[in-house]
């Protein structure tokens, strides 16, 4: 009989991994808790959802089910869940305290600002909360334009530039119902942070901060009794004019003196906030001109888009070493081992509010027959989701495709040859992306 393992809100990679990953597929019994927080009805429970209790439950349902760990890929709720779960039961874990100081953007600006200031933009708090009619912020501590993102949310939600009070009040200007939905998105993260901090500033506020720009990258790594090891950089490639995501590429194209660099700040960056167990993925802005890195985000969790593109390039895939964090044994990991020499995930998203539907049954057999190694997520929305996602995000994210290839030009070779056959709109009634070169731009 397999010990059991319990897995948080489990999402579209996780399942991949379940089934690809020897840890999960062989030598666990992998449970699974939680809810769908983009698909209805499941993403409904956010109305009511009160983390202690649900922390009480599971609590109480494996006691004695012989747990030996517990792990979670999601940021929104999993990360802070499974760790304050896997105190209660004495398994490994991040500090909860840890996980908190990374998500709370405010908390984590102070906290870096002390320890690295030259790689800490200007920031200060918004007088906002959701659901109020008006934001005085006429007369900020940081002159527009700058940066502006909630002070807890996940997936760059209303993260964005804004240019004057007036723009500003648009952005944060929300029908009753987004408001409160807003408010409970964030509930669960403030009735935790209450628990394991003495931190007074409610996840409701908004952070504003210098506009940073550079090449953005993805530096992944753990912390495993005090010692830190890197999987690797991933570069951030957004769709023209805006900072929504196109494609994230491995290996990097950082020269390795500014890799070594980028290791170094994310180092110091996750010491900083106290994080000394578990997975991390932390997001940097790097200028080619002066050599120097500005924070953007902590991620104290794995980035589960990027596990397989790890895994196409170095032989291993991050779950596995997830696993091992997880049960308290010394992570393993390879280098250069995979069968691909470049990995991508590329990210398809309409910003025009344009519907999608889903490739049809006789496309998916082609995708597997002809690139088994590829995958494809889908996710679909209709109606007042797509249009709230459009609002907050800026775009709408409706697939993510990951792909191996021989090098990089192979690689988008492989992705040209998907995008003709993939159909994401039925003809005649829809517009779909004037060509691919949309999908791929700047090479």
């Amino acid at each position: 009989m397999k010990p059991k393992f319990l897995f948080l809100f489990p999402e579209g990679w996780d399942e991949v991994a379940f089934a690809t990953v020897a840890a999960y597929r062989d030598e666990f019994d992998v449970v699974c808790e939680g809810f769908d927080l983009f698909r209805f009805p499941e993403n409904a429970n956010i109305l009511w959802f009160d983390a202690r209790r649900w922390i009480e439950k599971l609590a109480r349902k494996y006691r004695n089910e012989g747990l030996v760990g517990i792990a979670s890929t999601n940021e929104q709720y999993g990360a802070l869940l499974a760790a304050s779960l896997a105190r209660e039961f004495g398994l490994p874990g991040s500090d909860p305290a840890a996980i908190v100081r990374a998500q709370h953007k405010y908390y984590a600006r102070q906290a870096l600002a002390k320890e690295l200031p030259e790689a800490t933009p200007p920031f200060c708090l918004l007088p906002y909360e959701f659901g109020r009619t008006a934001v005085d912020a006429a007369d900020p501590d940081l002159a527009y334009p700058f940066f502006v993102k909630p002070v807890k949310a996940a997936y760059s939600v209303l993260a964005r530039r804004v240019d004057s009070p007036t723009d500003l009040q648009q952005h944060l200007t929300f029908r009753p119902w987004e408001a409160h939905i807003i408010k409970r998105l964030v509930r669960p993260f403030a009735d935790l942070m209450r628990l394991h901090t003495d931190f007074t500033i409610d996840p409701q506020h908004m952070l504003a901060e210098a506009l940073l720009e550079g090449v953005q990258i993805n530096v992944d790594g753990w912390m495993h009794r005090g010692n830190v090891g890197f999987l690797g950089i991933v570069d951030s490639i957004m769709y023209p004019g805006t900072t929504a995501f196109q494609r994230f590429e491995y290996p990097s194209r950082l020269p390795p003196d500014a890799q070594a660099q980028a290791f170094a700040v994310t180092e110091r960056t996750m010491r900083a906030l106290g994080f000394d167990h578990g997975c991390f993925n932390v997001e940097l802005f790097w200028k080619p001109d002066d050599g120097t890195f500005k924070i953007i985000e902590i991620n104290p969790r794995l980035a589960a888009q990027f596990g397989d593109l790890y895994e196409k390039v170095d032989g291993t895939n991050p779950y596995q070493l997830l696993a091992d964090l997880s049960v308290g044994r010394e992570p393993r990991w390879t280098r250069g081992e995979g069968r691909h020499g470049a990995a991508a995930s590329f990210t398809l998203r309409e910003f025009n509010g344009a519907i999608k539907v889903a490739p049809g049954k006789a496309e998916i057999r082609w995708l597997q027959s002809a690139y088994p190694d590829a995958h494809l997520q889908t996710c679909i929305k209709h109606g007042n989701s797509r249009r709230r996602e459009t609002k907050w995000l800026g775009s709408y994210r409706y697939a993510i495709v990951n792909l191996g290839g021989a090098d990089r030009d192979d690689l988008h070779r492989r992705f040209d040859d998907i995008c003709r056959h993939l159909v994401f709109e039925r003809p005649g009634t829809l517009s779909f992306i004037p060509s691919i070169d949309a999908l791929r731009p700047g090479r």
